[in-house]
């Protein structure tokens, strides 16, 4: 923020013990500071107001370019919303296949039975097997 080197800074310290005295100079360092960190709390805290306000505002833009885009897939697909089923009556639907009883799948022929899979013989992998020691 500021460009202050270590020969400005230097003068900037004789300057203060000749004003302001070796005996003054530790209480007035402890109130500059004490400032500082005043100055940086405030600057913090509106950093962090502005911050939120930026982020309220995308969100809100985000929102409105959401709803933008719902309403064009709507207009492209009307009947979709009649083919929306109610959240409540889907959730009720699980409900009740969940309690009927399981079904199984039914099994494709393409794949090989469990069964036969276990009586191949199929070497193990080498990190299956014990080291030699």
């Amino acid at each position: 923020m500021f460009d202050i080197g270590a020969s400005e800074l230097l003068v900037i310290v004789i300057v203060a013990i000749l004003v302001i005295g070796p005996s003054e100079l530790p209480r007035a360092l402890r109130t500059a500071g004490r400032w500082i960190g005043k100055m940086r709390r405030v600057s913090a805290h509106f950093r962090t107001g502005l911050d939120a306000m930026v982020r309220d505002a995308e969100i809100e833009d985000m929102e409105e370019q959401w709803q933008k885009q719902n309403a064009k897939i709507m207009a492209e697909y009307p009947d979709a919303e009649a083919q929306m089923v109610p959240l409540d009556s889907a959730k009720k639907q699980g409900e009740n296949d969940a309690a009927g009883p399981m079904k199984t799948p039914p099994s494709d022929p393409a794949l090989p039975d469990n069964d036969s899979a276990a009586d191949s013989q199929v070497p193990p992998a080498p990190f299956d097997q014990p080291k030699a020691d």
